[in-house]
């Protein structure tokens, strides 16, 4: 028998094994693994492209209405003085000029954006396409407990854009747009930093609304228990308003009000490891 014919041979009885035991090689997970990711560029370009369109709207109504007073929650603490009659409280009164220096620089920024707001826009179907390739991998039961995965995903991250977008935001364009050194120098704010800034808090409050997901995989496969989470409480408790001093301006302010909703992540995940613990003892009991 020719070389040839044994390693097709071979061949042969390693496509019969996968096809019987419905095993995957590695190679053909990493095909499976670049198709699921070539789905999702495609996804985000093809957000991009929507965003990328859309610009006049993007921008004018979306990424520098938060500097403008009637955004609606410059309203809303405008309100707040009126009631507590604190004008002190009102946040983004004072135009804020927005320049560009750069010679490709609002069409730089303007790529950038589409970018960022395909993801944003696409996120639910990368998270889909990220399930569909562990999904299979789950036992039956671990999928049972996984079940909208993808929806809790979507859901956390997108209220953490809005977060970041009503709340950060605002509160940071005011603290910087109105910070002054001197008299003597008029902030005109560069059109790539603003940009940027928006960007990173709104994608970042979007990831750390992850929290409780995190806390709940890392529960599933015994990492941390919710007697670890309680036991250090007070130092994700610093963690957490560290994190929350990064994404937000430097004031006392607007730190507890962005710290208040991370707390309360953090509490739902240690509520979560709590009930995966109580499955999974009563499971223990079943099968004993």
């Amino acid at each position: 028998m020719s070389l040839k014919a044994i390693l097709s041979g071979k061949k042969e009885k390693e496509k019969n094994r996968v096809r019987n035991t419905g095993e995957m090689s590695f190679l053909e997970h990493l095909e499976e693994l670049r198709w699921h990711l070539v789905r999702s560029s495609i996804a985000v370009v093809a957000g991009a492209v929507f965003v990328f369109i859309n610009v006049k709207f993007i921008f004018d109504q979306i990424l520098f209405k938060p500097k403008t007073s009637d955004f609606i929650t410059n309203r809303f603490f405008a309100w707040m003085a009126k009631v507590f009659d604190s004008p002190s409280i009102q946040i983004n009164t004072k135009p804020i000029e927005i320049i560009n220096i750069d010679l490709s620089g609002q069409f730089t920024t303007h790529i950038t954006i589409a970018m960022v707001g395909g993801i944003i826009i696409t996120i639910p179907y990368i998270f889909y396409e990220f399930w569909s390739f562990i999904r299979p991998a789950l036992y039956d039961k671990e999928k049972k407990y996984a079940t909208g995965a993808v929806f809790y995903t979507s859901f956390l991250f997108l209220l953490g854009v809005l977060f970041g977008y009503y709340l950060i935001v605002p509160l940071t364009t005011h603290f910087f747009g109105a910070y002054s050194v001197s008299d003597e120098v008029v902030n005109q704010i560069n059109l790539n930093s603003y940009v940027s800034s928006v960007s990173t808090v709104v994608l970042g409050s979007g990831l750390v609304f992850e929290l409780p997901i995190i806390i709940y995989f890392l529960s599933k496969v015994g990492i941390i228990t919710s007697s670890f989470l309680k036991t250090y409480r007070r130092h994700a408790y610093v963690l957490l308003l560290l994190m929350a001093a990064i994404i937000t301006p430097p004031d006392i302010f607007s730190m507890l009000l962005v710290s208040g909703p991370l707390l309360l992540l953090y509490e739902a995940g240690v509520i979560l490891a709590k009930r995966i613990e109580k499955k999974k003892s009563h499971e223990e009991l079943l099968e004993a």
